[in-house]
């Protein structure tokens, strides 16, 4: 496995896409994570921090702290609530005390990370007795999609490699409840967040655009890893902007989640 290197990188339109993720799918984690009033939360890997924002706004008498490692992304986390402040900091060995955080979660990072086992032992000695863990992550072929699209399957297939090889692991959401449970976590419960998209809904274009966003974000290096060709990327790339326009298209896929306590 190679030196890990972030797959998507933070260039401006892997921004806005990741900002539409988030308008898909931040409220429904919000809910996921039943912060309480006075909680005192840390977020790993913030990003945008446009997560990190919604979790401080649901809990005005409460404290949410996002450890993010990239100087850019921070720069463009939002400012200005009282309860919110940003960290940078690597999250196999974070700037904190034991027993720091009530909360601790962390959404779509364990799959880039180089020790996923490293960073939640990492959570388990910031979070108090008793806090709580948060988990939801990626297992991306955990995908289904008709009328079938053969090479935007083949070209998601080495999208995972490309990860590996990169030093993450795109199918660690399948993993979870082995991973916390070596790191001594208790009351392990896994649960899907699925997402069920159609040509009826307005969500489909978006959802399908994202599946579009992440193989032409990866495109120099899936081809520098001799993965695919420029025409393979091109063919995965056009035949789901075809399948944008089926008015009998569907796509059904679920992320991975987990709670646990320490």
């Amino acid at each position: 496995m190679g030196k890990n290197i972030y797959i998507h990188g933070t260039e401006g339109d892997e921004q806005e896409r990741l900002a539409t993720l988030n308008s898909m799918t931040n409220k429904s984690f919000v809910s996921f994570l039943k912060l309480r009033t006075t909680d005192k939360v840390l977020e790993i890997g913030s990003g945008l921090g446009l997560l990190a924002k919604e979790a401080a706004l649901k809990i005005p008498n409460g404290q949410v702290t996002g450890l993010e490692k990239s100087a850019d992304q921070l720069k463009k986390c939002p400012s200005g609530l009282p309860n919110l402040d940003f960290i940078k900091g690597d999250a196999h060995n974070m700037p904190f005390k034991n027993n720091s955080f009530d909360v601790v979660y962390c959404r779509y990072i364990l799959e880039h990370v180089a020790n996923p086992l490293k960073v939640l032992n990492e959570v388990w000695r910031v979070l108090i007795n008793g806090g709580r863990l948060f988990v939801q992550e990626n297992n991306i072929l955990a995908i289904e999609i008709y009328p079938e699209c053969p090479h935007f399957k083949k070209a998601w297939q080495k999208f995972a490699l490309l990860q590996y090889e990169l030093g993450g692991d795109a199918l660690i959401g399948k993993k979870l409840y082995s991973l916390l449970k070596k790191s001594s976590f208790k009351k392990i419960k896994l649960s899907p967040a699925p997402e069920f998209h159609y040509y009826d809904l307005k969500t489909f274009s978006p959802w399908i655009g994202n599946l579009i966003g992440n193989i032409e974000g990866a495109r120099k290096k899936l081809i520098d890893h001799n993965l695919l060709t420029e025409e393979e990327i091109s063919e995965a790339i056009n035949e789901l902007r075809d399948f944008i326009t089926l008015e009998d298209a569907s796509t059904y896929f679920y992320w991975n989640r987990a709670t646990a306590c320490k």
